[in-house]
């Protein structure tokens, strides 16, 4: 009989038996937080989202402060975390300044972040796509060479506005697929298909992923980053793993947007998400309920209820 508060595990063919979550909401959501959120509660943030048991949780942004100012504690919040063991704490790094400032921290994952549009390129790094990617590529070459810790360093590529632009409406599958073959050719270990309006919809996500495919890039090597606008985030990441994607990213609670992109509504949530991978029989490592506790904490600290619809309706089971 299946427990008060866990889906029943009936799995479907053709999906993989584990997926890895990336978690995101201690980055990108919260760096679009009006209010400062607290350095301490950031790491007690991190600290529970590992012992709910994610693997991988994004840890901060060496973004310049004036632009993302929520983030502007980095040097204070990372050193918070290295009591986490068996945990990657990947960081953003925007620049060579950023990648200075993460290394000598001992940061050995880094991720930057491109566009697959000019409009958001401008907005957002106010540089055209291919400056961006030129800027991108002595930064990722270095962390490709550093050695932190005796161990190299592991670079994600994030590439936003994959499906749907606001300036530009609909973006052409081929111009996607050049600028993650760009990423890939610089040294990135990972790509990470932001869906930065929500817009996309499985045919899309699929029609990305084979054209992908058909241009020799791995799927092993594929993330997906899905955003719920729409309501179509978790139709989207099904299509993504029935194509073989393994990689998924997440935000704790439903949490974050983004500060250039005003259409930009919260990430998939990652209860959500684990609430449909335990019920498709797939693997993830995550205890729902604590994970669930975790968001109610959040939620608490922000002032606010999760915008999750998992976390609300088991934190209202458990009240």
């Amino acid at each position: 009989m299946t427990a008060p508060g866990l889906p029943t595990a009936v799995p479907a063919r053709g999906l993989p038996p584990r997926v890895r979550i990336h978690e995101v909401g201690a980055r990108d959501g919260l760096q679009n937080e009006k209010a400062t959120v607290p350095t301490e509660v950031k790491a007690e943030f991190v600290h529970r989202l590992a012992a709910a048991g994610l693997t991988t949780v994004e840890a901060t942004s060496f973004v310049h402060p004036k632009w993302v100012p929520q983030l502007a504690d980095a040097e204070r919040l990372f050193p918070l975390l290295g009591d986490i063991e068996g945990v990657h704490l990947p960081v953003l790094v925007p620049n060579d300044r950023g990648l200075d400032r993460a290394l000598a921290l001992g940061a050995r994952r880094v991720a930057v972040f491109a566009s697959a549009t000019e409009s958001f390129a401008k907005a957002n790094l106010n540089r055209t796509v291919d400056e961006a990617l030129a800027m991108f590529e002595p930064v990722v070459a270095r962390a490709k060479a550093a050695e932190a810790a005796h161990e190299r360093v592991h670079v994600r590529g994030y590439l936003s506005m994959c499906f749907g632009d606001p300036w530009e409406g609909p973006v052409p599958v081929a111009q996607v697929v050049r600028v993650c073959k760009a990423l890939l050719d610089m040294g990135c270990d990972e790509l990470s298909l932001g869906d930065t309006i929500g817009v996309a919809t499985p045919g899309h996500v699929l029609a990305l992923l084979a054209a992908l495919g058909e241009q020799g890039v791995p799927t092993d090597r594929i993330g997906v980053h899905f955003h719920d606008t729409y309501g179509q985030a978790l139709a989207n990441t099904l299509a993504a793993l029935q194509h073989g994607v393994t990689t998924v990213d997440a935000s704790a609670g439903g949490l974050g947007g983004c500060p250039y992109a005003k259409s930009a509504t919260g990430n998939l949530a990652t209860e959500d998400l684990v609430w449909m991978l335990h019920g498709l029989g797939i693997e993830t490592g995550v205890d729902l309920g604590r994970l669930t506790d975790t968001s109610v904490w959040m939620a608490t600290q922000l002032g606010r209820p999760s915008p999750s619809r998992t976390v609300r309706a088991l934190s209202h089971k458990e009240s």
